[in-house]
């Protein structure tokens, strides 16, 4: 005699799963690959296209679709409809071995194309491949976290590189363009150049005194303070390249 399915089983197979954890259950809902990040990136607004099918299970992978009960007592409604969208709005995606893996080898690569674009060597002032800075990252122990950002770990990346690597490495130096009242030129003159690595070009007129400097990129934003506290908004600092190298 054959053994029945129980009714609130439904077996999926290559879905992409959302799943949130609320009032101490798991829920979860089977989407289309790709289909929830359109999603929540306004770009598709129609359920239909994003789920594989329109139910709340407590367990995708053995078909096991959530009571009404529950979902009354953990969203407040048993309309799956809603409860869809909170768990598609707040529940966090599940990617597999595969999938993360991928992810995390183009995240790896776009942190070293972007740490290969901000520095440089500083016996040369010039770029590195990005094949030797990923060789660097490797030998730091640098790790991708999953779920921020290339951008958001550049920097600490760069640190690291600094501090656990042999390969020697500094942030490209910025090229600026600090311009300051003349009446106040002996009072900021000094503070600013301070600030600078080298001054490649400065003139003083009759109104203005205009400096072009090479600046690391940290130093941007104290100069911009002393600009702005000492003559309010008179003087200005301009950026005119994010990675520039001094000429040698």
């Amino acid at each position: 005699m054959p053994i029945n399915q129980p009714s609130n089983q439904i077996k999926l197979t290559n879905v992409s799963l959302v799943r949130l954890k609320k009032s101490g259950k798991r829920f979860e809902i089977a989407c289309y690959k790709n289909k929830v990040q359109e999603w929540r990136n306004g770009v598709e607004t129609d359920l239909d296209d994003v789920l594989q099918i329109s139910n709340v299970f407590t367990n995708v992978s053995k078909g096991e679709v959530a009571k009404a009960n529950d979902l009354q007592k953990s969203f407040g409604t048993t309309d799956v409809h809603a409860v869809v969208k909170e768990i598609l709005k707040k529940g966090e995606m599940q990617v597999g071995e595969k999938e993360r893996a991928h992810e995390l080898g183009n995240l790896w690569r776009e942190i070293a194309t972007q740490v290969a674009e901000k520095c440089v060597d500083p016996a040369t002032q010039r770029p590195y491949p990005v094949g030797m800075i990923e060789k660097a990252m490797s030998e730091a122990g640098f790790s991708v976290r999953q779920g921020k950002g290339a951008k958001s770990q550049v920097l600490e990346c760069i640190k690291l590189l600094q501090t656990a690597s042999t390969l020697p490495i500094q942030r490209a130096r910025m090229r600026v363009r600090v311009t300051v009242p003349a009446v106040d030129i002996e009072q900021l003159k000094t503070r600013i150049l301070e600030g600078a690595e080298k001054i490649e070009n400065e003139d003083t007129g009759q109104e203005d005194w205009v400096a072009t400097l090479l600046i690391d990129p940290g130093q941007f934003r104290i100069i911009n303070e002393i600009l702005q506290k000492e003559v309010r908004g008179k003087g200005r600092i301009e950026t005119l390249s994010f990675a520039a190298t001094a000429a040698t």
